[in-house]
């Protein structure tokens, strides 16, 4: 892969954006590595956890290259590789996790929105500056965005382009937690970890759910969702934890492949 590296260990998929002297800005070659990247990880039976965040101590992600993007939609073509790597339409159903390093903008603030669980650099900034150079935030958070977070501050977001620190990100509820640059990686990884002790199938099942049953009409999200839950209390995890907790021991999930 093209500046997107790759690593997995212990049922964690470990992913970087890996242009540090660009501030890990994203070529195309990159949007559409980073997509596959994300399929890959949803096939792997020995992963069960993904973390994504950013090479070097300035920057997580600042979007797009401008150079090469701009004159590509300039012409009327329009970018196929952003929607995967936006997880817009493929579903990654096994836990995003981003650990904000640094400057997260523009398109690295668009990916880290579709992630689940966030943690951040206590002087990281996030940004939406596409509206001072005449375009939109079209990568999915003209959707996600006021979903996530209160419409007030979603807009103020979106239509100032504004700047906003770590602490004024966690107090809007864009993060789960803020600590020391140099204990990002660690953070992550310990909630990585508390994820891996959990049946995967269970896990996935959860977010796959979500997902789903949010675009969905109440009735139909509660049938729909009976038949999720029967998918998983039925499995071979779920016999796994039941025997576990009434044997007073940890479970031993057969979905657990590392």
């Amino acid at each position: 892969m093209t500046h997107i590296s790759y690593e997995v260990k212990d049922g964690i998929a470990v992913i970087w954006f890996n242009r540090p002297e660009k501030l890990n800005t994203l070529t195309l070659q990159m949007y559409q590595d980073l997509g596959e990247a994300f399929e890959k990880a949803q096939k792997d039976d020995h992963v069960a956890v993904c973390i994504l965040t950013g090479t070097g101590e300035k920057a997580f992600c600042v979007g797009a290259d401008l150079t090469e993007s701009i004159p590509y939609l300039g012409q009327g073509h329009y970018i196929d590789e952003w929607d995967a790597a936006h997880l817009k339409h493929s579903r990654l159903f096994k836990p995003l996790i981003c650990a904000v390093n640094g400057l997260c903008m523009g398109g690295g603030f668009e990916i880290m929105l579709a992630s689940d669980i966030r943690v951040a650099s206590s002087q990281a900034v996030f940004a939406l500056p596409e509206v001072s150079l005449g375009i939109v935030p079209a990568g999915g958070t003209l959707v996600r965005l006021a979903r996530q977070i209160p419409y007030v501050r979603a807009m103020e977001l979106i239509l100032s382009g504004e700047r906003i620190d770590a602490q004024k990100a966690l107090d809007y509820g864009l993060l789960n937690a803020v600590v020391p640059p140099e204990q990002v990686m660690e953070k992550a990884m310990e909630m990585a970890k508390k994820l891996c002790a959990c049946s995967t199938r269970a896990v996935q099942t959860a977010k796959e759910s979500v997902l789903k049953l949010r675009e969905m009409p109440a009735e139909q999200a509660f049938e729909t969702e009976a038949l999720l839950g029967y998918k998983a209390f039925t499995s071979e995890d779920a016999k796994e934890g039941l025997a576990a907790f009434y044997e007073k021991r940890k479970p031993d999930f057969p979905s657990k492949k590392w």
